[in-house]
């Protein structure tokens, strides 16, 4: 099978940072799918990777972590898909990506495709719905369907992740959706979604809520920049409120939260696979849910920017893209190899 491989590199990537090669197909597991994968999208965990910043190791040469395509063929133990179905799912990013004609996936990670989406369009889901979803509805226990008082803050809306969670907070909860964005596109993108309101990053927070009168901030989801935002966050964050991380850090300074009886929560797709075996499902579950949705009108697609077939110099422009922080959505490559 033809596949992309990556090499280490800093920013600014070009296409000397991949390379097309020839690999042995992949031994499939007792509960793996066997995939031909359609389209890929391109997440910030690839850049990184890519660029140093996270180590996998030798194990990994392939990045590509949201794909959608067809079964080809199943593991001795599958039991949730047939060769035929077309799947979308996120992956596993301790073993190879998608960036490749077929792709090795243990089956308790992927979803059904939505039957109203095209492959591309799916491609820009998994990760970061996944993320978002256990977020808002695990990590920040909000309540499907209920209505509330009080408002969700989702500090970069525009990007990947906060532009599922625009979508499901809108949707399906009672909350207030409040996003920050800094540029006309973002801003009117976020409005798009669903947000009832955006407000600038770059401004201060605290003012530019006053000058809504919104409701008291009882859920924020810290998507990107946290660092720069905490003191604010720490300030607006209602009394019994629960903040929302899905970025890394060395150290966070939760003291200021302690006289509101605030928590904070970190949400991180890797968490199952350290937990592993069932646990895996959950991801299956989710997918199959946002699948549903979406098939409803519900949800939409986050593909922003649908690039032609996948090649070294297709991958290095997606990867650009990504890392000039300035992407709505998400960007996807077809795969035709």
């Amino acid at each position: 099978m033809r596949a992309i491989t990556y090499h280490r590199g800093a920013v600014p990537v070009d296409s000397t940072r991949f390379s097309l090669v020839e690999k042995e197909l992949p031994v499939l597991r007792e509960r793996d799918i066997l995939v031909a994968v359609k389209a890929v999208s391109v997440n910030p965990v690839d850049t990184k990777i890519r660029s140093g910043q996270v180590d996998m190791g030798e194990a990994v040469d392939v990045l590509g972590f949201d794909a959608a395509g067809i079964v080809l063929s199943v593991g001795s133990e599958a039991t949730l898909f047939m060769p035929g179905d077309e799947v979308f799912y996120s992956g596993d990013l301790t073993r190879a990506g998608a960036n490749a004609q077929v792709h090795a996936v243990d089956e308790r990670l992927v979803g059904r495709k939505p039957t109203k989406l095209s492959f591309a369009e799916a491609a820009s889901l998994p990760l970061s719905a996944i993320t978002a979803w256990e977020l808002l509805f695990g990590r920040l226990s909000v309540e499907r369907g209920r209505r509330r008082d009080g408002a969700i803050l989702i500090l970069g809306g525009a990007g990947g992740v906060g532009s599922v969670l625009i979508q499901l907070a809108h949707q399906l909860t009672g909350l207030q959706v409040i996003a920050t964005a800094s540029r006309e596109e973002s801003r009117s993108w976020c409005l798009s979604l669903g947000a009832h309101h955006v407000i600038d990053h770059t401004r201060d927070l605290r003012n530019e809520l006053a000058a809504l009168g919104a409701p008291p901030i009882t859920h924020i989801a810290a998507l990107t920049q946290t660092d720069r935002h905490w003191t604010a966050i720490a300030g607006l964050i209602a009394p019994y409120g629960k903040v929302g991380v899905i970025t890394n850090h060395d150290a966070l300074d939760v003291a200021p939260l302690r006289a509101k009886s605030a928590s904070v929560h970190w949400e991180d797709i890797v968490t199952r696979f350290a937990i592993g075996g069932e646990a895996l499902t959950g991801h299956h579950v989710i997918l199959n849910e946002i699948a549903a949705h979406v098939d409803a009108g519900v949800l939409r697609s986050t593909a922003r920017q649908v690039i032609g077939n996948l090649s070294p110099a297709s991958l290095a422009y997606a990867h650009a893209l990504v890392e000039s922080g300035r992407m709505t959505g998400k960007v996807v490559l077809t795969i035709d190899l």
